[in-house]
């Protein structure tokens, strides 16, 4: 499948949050590609099998990352179907052409592109998303987007983490980490709004009207997380990656000066932790919303 057919442009400037995930979060990502891919399989396990896919759908990935999702949506579609995946980093998009490769996939392609500014227009039957859309810049304007990609009568599905209470492997860290370091200024360089910032369902609701969907539902996926193959890979992964990794980075030479302490209080905190046979378990939760394009 080519770019051309498809009539999706790769992006060629980009906003100073691709910019960022690009120039910053990428390595960082790839690095531990092993917990956002592996790690979150469990919870993928518990939400794919009520994906409403068929044989032969067209389907588009957003902020598809390394590709498993869309692979994943590729083997649900068949042969018969065909799957693009979408993403602002490249270096993401080149582990998930090499895995493609690999597999021999002939149905699915991947586009570096940014939701918010570039995706084709009423191409789809299946729009989807997991853990990407609550770092739009422009919330509304990129679920539109995403709805004007869909056929008239397709639907869509974005997975977003909800509450900070309710996803301790997320949140947990944080609170540690401020008990030592100051939190973000209102000029920190971030990846965009963040991971709690589609966490209420009545702002996510409205921002979706807005963006002109219908019959609009969210359901509650509690599921495992493996947040590291031990205390110390856990806690590595805590102070690159996420809200705990934020605070770290902006605080500069003051957290590397107390990295020590930092370090000893997340093992602590991690320690206490469910164990698994592939490495430290804690708990998430997310909303699983779907949606119609009006006829």
């Amino acid at each position: 499948m080519s770019n051309t057919a498809l009539n999706i442009t790769p992006t060629t400037e980009d906003s100073q949050f691709v910019r960022f995930w690009n120039e910053v979060l990428a390595s960082k990502f790839i690095r531990f590609k092993h917990i956002l891919v592996g790690g979150l399989s469990r919870h993928s396990e518990a939400v794919f099998p009520t994906l409403p896919v068929r044989p032969g759908d067209h389907v588009l990935d957003v902020g598809c990352g390394f590709g498993d999702t869309a692979i994943r949506l590729a083997e649900l579609v068949g042969p018969s179907g065909r799957v693009v995946g979408v993403d602002c980093c490249e270096a993401f998009l080149d582990y998930a052409r090499a895995e493609v490769r690999t597999r021999g996939l002939t149905n699915v392609c991947f586009v570096r592109a940014d939701a918010e500014t570039a995706l084709p227009t009423n191409q789809f039957d299946f729009v989807f998303a997991r853990f990407g859309t609550m770092f739009f810049a422009n919330p509304v304007a990129g679920m539109r987007n995403m709805r004007k990609a869909l056929r008239p009568g397709g639907r869509m599905v974005h997975i977003v983490w909800r509450d900070r209470a309710d996803n301790p492997w997320l949140s947990m860290a944080k609170d540690v980490v401020l008990r030592y370091l100051p939190s973000p200024g209102t000029d920190a360089l971030t990846c965009g709004p963040g991971p709690f910032s589609m966490a209420n369902e009545a702002v996510v609701r409205a921002m979706m009207t807005s963006a002109g969907y219908d019959r609009i539902e969210f359901r509650r996926v509690d599921a495992p997380v493996m947040v590291g193959k031990d205390v110390d890979d856990a806690i590595a992964f805590q102070l690159a990656i996420g809200p705990a990794g934020e605070v770290f980075r902006e605080a500069g030479a003051l957290a590397e000066s107390k990295r020590t302490d930092i370090e000893s209080a997340l093992a602590a905190a991690i320690n206490g932790q469910k164990t698994a046979a592939d490495g430290v378990v804690m708990d998430s939760s997310s909303w699983v919303i779907s949606a119609i394009n009006p006829q």
